[in-house]
């Protein structure tokens, strides 16, 4: 099964819990086919959390699962030791990052104590505690979900940690069909997630990867990557422009995202496409733009306008 094939298949078991996310779906399955994390940013009750369940159930492997709330601590996450009266040793009792997919509901009402333990997880593929180091499985995909900041009782991410994650998405609220749609389908006494059944597998999710970076990417849409990171550090309306970081996040988001269309190559639209949720949480508009309603996703959009595409020499 090809990358393109089974992506397809992805789509369409979590399509039938979630409607008209087909989108944000492929950027889901670009950031883990890249080995990367995806956050979920939106207003409560426009179907996160589920969109999250019915990914990782329909993934398979290993998922866990946690909430967020200010008084969890990094060994709520990471694991802890525990005393071991029998054999006077300690134990060390795992927490659910060792896992392959983890759902972290709410990141943003942990604290940041909290929220760095997992992110520096995330970054490292491996946890260490009370001296024991302990690799991740593979693949491990961080699949969290963040309120926004105006809503009470949250710690909102800094720029520096929330570019550990691949890119960002916003679902939005639903049309008015696809919001009766969602009403029809909870017209039972279980959740429509209960029913979804894997269609992979982790070692399926490992092997893509590979596939992933044999896509090809021409000299022109590298250089045309470099320039619109350029043009981040440029534009007078942002106060912190995209890190290499982002460069590279375009560059293997694309090969991903060629890969599940079908194609060897990458294109330009590929590039356009994954520019919003890959760069918007990896740039800040100054104080004094944002207070004129100038936003990170705008001032993306005008770059993507004013910067072409130019043939470079192999």
């Amino acid at each position: 099964m090809n990358a393109a094939v089974w992506a397809q298949a992805v789509k369409e078991s979590i399509s039938t819990v979630i409607y008209g996310q087909e989108a944000n779906i492929d950027k889901i399955i670009v950031a883990l086919l890249c080995g990367g994390h995806a956050l979920l940013e939106d207003v409560p009750g426009v179907g996160k959390t589920v969109l999250a369940r019915a990914f990782s159930k329909t993934i398979g492997g290993r998922m866990r699962r946690v909430q967020c709330t200010p008084d969890l601590m990094p060994g709520d996450v990471l694991g802890f030791s525990v005393f071991n009266n029998d054999t006077g040793e300690f134990d060390f009792r795992e927490g659910p990052v060792v896992t392959n997919i983890l759902l972290v509901d709410e990141i943003n009402r942990a604290t940041p104590r909290t929220q760095s333990a997992l992110l520096q997880a995330m970054e490292e593929k491996q946890i260490s505690v009370d001296g024991r180091l302990i690799r991740l499985p593979k693949p491990f995909f961080v699949l969290a979900t963040e309120n926004p900041v105006e809503f009470e009782g949250t710690f909102p991410l800094p720029s520096a940690q929330k570019d550990r994650f691949f890119l960002s998405l916003h679902l939005g609220y639903p049309s008015e069909v696809l919001e009766k749609q969602i009403m029809d389908s909870h017209r039972r006494l279980t959740h429509p997630v209960t029913d979804l059944l894997p269609v992979t597998n982790a070692d399926e999710v490992v092997r893509l990867k590979d596939e992933v970076l044999d896509i090809r990417v021409d000299n022109s849409i590298t250089g045309y990557i470099i320039d619109l990171v350029e043009n981040t550090r440029k534009d007078i309306r942002l106060e912190l422009g995209a890190s290499p970081r982002a460069s590279m996040a375009l560059y293997r988001g694309a090969q991903a995202l060629a890969a599940i269309r079908g194609r060897s190559d990458v294109i330009a639209d590929d590039i356009r496409e994954l520019a919003r949720p890959v760069l918007s949480k990896r740039i800040t508009v100054t104080a004094e733009h944002l207070l004129n309603g100038v936003s990170e996703e705008a001032v993306i959009d005008d770059i993507l306008e004013s910067t072409p595409v130019k043939s470079r020499e192999p």
